[in-house]
């Protein structure tokens, strides 16, 4: 039976320049692979180390890119190895099949959406009647599924972020912030329910995932182990659950530390 390997992508295997985190020296720094590339600048790097690692992995699994970027964002990736299968965009609203949205499996997310929590268009409003243009650089939504905030984060007030999470919970949505962006999903929009149709459908009997943020919380808990580094809203509140590694590595180190667990783990060590 194949090994189901769902990986979360920025900040957890690829890294914009901003969140690289190279400490060292300049001459002892990893040389680094651009895996995107958005209006002609590069945009996501991994280190050589990791492209390798990816590429092995893609040899011993079937690796899965499990992402919360749209459709369109994550085209733009290229990442080493062979091309994936299957791949989760949308956090779980689109389930990629040889790089095309299988629209069954859409069709019953949105069902699930309509029935289960608030609509998108309240939470859109909510989102523009509170946010400050003061901080907010953009407004945008995706997929038409949930809404994201680009935002000065240095001029960000926390107090605000707080409040919108509250009143997120009470209509079913969760907020998770992450670098610039406050994101408003809606609680049954899932990475961890695609996971398992997947995994469904693969017959695989073991999942391993890695992740950094709170929407990759459900991800990690649908493992049978999982990882995350030592960065990210995930490692900002400690959490951890039984099965779950939290590594200490930070930035670009810690993706190619996450392959390099996750190639064991496929091979059995």
């Amino acid at each position: 039976m194949p090994v189901l390997v769902a990986s979360d992508l920025d900040r957890t295997l690829i890294y914009s320049a901003a969140a690289l985190a190279l400490t060292m020296p300049d001459a002892r720094a990893p040389r680094l692979l651009c895996v995107e590339v958005h209006e002609s600048r590069p945009l996501s790097f991994m280190t050589e180390t990791a492209a390798q690692l990816l590429t092995d992995l893609g040899d011993a699994a079937l690796f899965m890119p499990t992402t919360t970027r749209t459709r369109k964002q994550y085209q733009r990736i290229n990442l080493p190895g062979p091309p994936p299968k299957y791949a989760i965009t949308a956090n779980g609203g689109h389930l990629l099949v040889d790089g095309v949205s299988d629209p069954d499996w859409h069709a019953g997310v949105t069902a699930r959406l309509a029935d289960q929590c608030a609509p998108l268009e309240e939470v859109r409003a909510h989102l523009e009647q509170t946010a400050d243009p003061l901080w907010v650089r953009k407004h945008r939504i995706a997929e038409d599924l949930f809404a994201y905030l680009v935002v000065e984060r240095e001029l960000l007030p926390e107090e605000w972020v707080k409040e919108l999470a509250a009143w997120a919970e009470n209509r079913g949505w969760t907020v998770s912030l992450q670098g610039r962006k406050i994101y408003a999903v809606p609680k049954p929009l899932t990475k961890s329910a695609a996971v398992r149709e997947v995994a469904r459908r693969t017959g695989a009997e073991l999942i391993l995932a890695a992740g950094d943020s709170l929407l990759d919380a459900d991800l990690l808990l649908a493992a049978d182990r999982g990882w995350r580094p030592g960065h990210g809203e995930l490692a900002d509140t400690e959490w951890t659950a039984p099965g779950i590694t939290a590594l200490p590595e930070r930035g670009v180190l810690a993706g190619e530390r996450i392959l390099r667990e996750l190639l064991k783990g496929s091979r059995g060590m």
